[in-house]
């Protein structure tokens, strides 16, 4: 009895997670209109007709581009600030790296209202590039404190070993700091890119025309609910999935 305690919890506990996943995944194949039992189906007509639509396939596509160049900025831009303050004795280091994480504890709402703001000022046109601006602030601070924290020892003993053999700051960089902190960078990258493909608030406020996903699905539910939007959100979710099992496919193959 006592064994089942902890079994029985663990249940409840994913089902409670997963319990709405699995309703919208079961009620995108839907063969109704409506995603409510009674469960009619299986069909895949909603997923043609996702598929077919191309303002979603294009939106889809933002979300990728925004997602992926957002990150490699945000990944670059925090394995910089990590590298300089891990390595260089700088004045104010502490500061620094309090500064670097604090637009983590600030709602998306505040950071988007205050680059709209400084977008409008300086009159750059709200688009994909200025929506990529905007998730690249808001993954920095993750991309750094990841990166950051894998800057032990043995990566410094490394790179002074290479420096003692002859080589460059760069071909230290290039050669012994990038390949050893491969995983931290990784695993900043993907979890960047997770976080970039599902965001709403940032993307909503910086972008006018050309759309990112997760606006042009908050578009479709003014209409109420469909299994189209069912099929979107299954869509979406396994995108999703696969990222982090790309993340730790290569990280576990990294460090292996």
């Amino acid at each position: 009895m006592s064994r089942a305690i902890p079994w029985a919890y663990l249940a409840l506990m994913f089902g409670f997670i997963y319990l709405p996943v699995g309703a919208l995944v079961l009620f995108s194949f839907q063969d109704g209109t409506l995603p409510v039992p009674p469960f009619e189906g299986p069909s895949l007509r909603w997923y043609a007709d996702v598929l077919g639509d191309e303002d979603l396939t294009a939106a889809l596509l933002n979300s990728l581009l925004v997602a992926v160049g957002s990150s490699a900025v945000a990944v670059t831009l925090g394995f910089l600030a990590a590298y300089g303050l891990a390595r260089f004795v700088l004045p104010g280091a502490a500061l620094l790296r309090a500064l670097l994480i604090a637009p983590m504890t600030v709602s998306y709402l505040i950071v988007g209202l205050g680059l709209l703001i400084v977008i409008q000022r300086i009159g750059l046109p709200l688009s994909l590039l200025t929506a990529g601006i905007g998730h690249a602030v808001i993954n920095l601070p993750l991309a750094f404190a990841i990166i950051y924290a894998s800057m032990g020892g043995q990566q410094q003993n490394a790179e002074r070993a290479a420096r003692d053999l002859g080589a460059g700051e760069i071909a230290v960089l290039r050669l012994v700091t990038v390949p050893m902190l491969a995983p931290a960078i990784l695993a900043a990258f993907f979890l960047s890119v997770t976080l970039s493909w599902d965001e709403f608030i940032v993307a909503f406020l910086l972008t006018r025309f050309d759309v990112t996903l997760p606006v042009e699905i908050w578009s479709m539910l003014r209409s109420g609910l469909s299994p189209r939007l069912n099929a979107i959100g299954s869509v979406v979710f396994l995108i999703s999935v696969a990222a982090v099992v790309l993340a730790e496919l290569l990280v576990f193959r990294r460090r292996r």
